[in-house]
């Protein structure tokens, strides 16, 4: 879709806007993040990994995430998307909200740094390395009808399907699937406002690390992002590596990045029943 030039203005107008906001909203200056991992960089010790797992293309997984593990997906074949829904274990009703990980922390952008937020306003997952900072937290996952369109008549499994199954296992139903972030989609947003696909963003290799900021329900899909723009379904695989994680220092990227998510911290401590340093009150 091409835009108008009031339909420009009016786009602009909003940005504006939208930055005068995120500069009220900020006490503090952010942190500035880092540059992505090196693939070569952050090896895991062989005595803290807990479970190693391969997705194969199109299929799905679930697991229980304690708090303090951390689960590293690796694309390994660099042609797969996968899409990611978590929910607090002990209580289901709250789970992730991809628009407020959007808004509270003033960034679409997910990178090594930044904080996947509940509906409940505290951190769910830290992202704590990353390679690529290739990831989508706006359009969605495929479903039916988007494989149709891509991909034509056949047997091609889908995201939106695959966490209804997912949710199923977790003892969880339909109701309880809702918008996920995916991991390995590198989409952009071009000066039109159109979300564009840039290819070069995403290699072989790469992987992302979420560390569970408290005990957490997962599901994965392995399923082509909808506007990959690869006329044959993806093949590839994904590996799943669960470890544990060292305890965060107290100048932890991910709690200290922003002062949104120092708040979001802070409401973990007052959910947990400890002070903000993570001592038992």
């Amino acid at each position: 879709m091409i835009l108008t030039e009031e339909q420009k203005a009016e786009v602009a107008a909003h940005t504006r806007r939208y930055n005068e906001l995120k500069a009220a909203g900020q006490e503090h200056a952010p942190r500035a993040l880092p540059a992505p991992t090196a693939r070569d960089a952050a090896p895991i010790a062989a005595d803290a990994i807990i479970h190693r797992e391969v997705i194969p293309a199109g299929w799905y997984w679930t697991t229980r995430l304690n708090r303090g593990d951390t689960l590293r997906l690796v694309n390994t074949m660099g042609t797969s998307t996968v899409s990611l829904l978590a929910w607090n274990a002990a209580d289901t009703t709250e789970r992730l909200n991809h628009a407020d990980t959007i808004k509270v922390q003033w960034a679409a952008r997910l990178q090594k740094g930044r904080v996947l937020l509940s509906d409940m306003g505290r951190a769910l997952l830290g992202i704590t390395e990353d390679t690529s900072a290739a990831h989508d937290a706006v359009v969605g996952g495929s479903t039916a009808a988007t494989n149709q369109v891509k991909y034509g008549d056949g047997n091609f499994r889908n995201t939106r399907d695959n966490f209804i199954l997912a949710a199923n296992k977790l003892g969880l139903d339909r109701r309880d699937v809702h918008p996920c972030v995916s991991f390995f989609a590198p989409v952009a947003i071009d000066a039109d406002g159109k979300f564009v696909w840039s290819a070069p963003r995403r290699a072989k290799g790469d992987f992302v690390d979420l560390r569970a900021e408290m005990d957490l329900l997962i599901a994965l899909s392995n399923c082509p992002h909808p506007l990959d723009p690869a006329e044959c379904y993806p093949q590839g695989s994904v590996e799943i590596v669960r470890f544990h994680a060292a305890r965060p220092a107290a100048d932890d990227l991910c709690r200290t990045a922003t002062a949104e998510a120092i708040r979001a911290f802070e409401n973990n401590a007052l959910h947990f029943g400890e002070t903000s340093e993570g001592a038992v009150q």
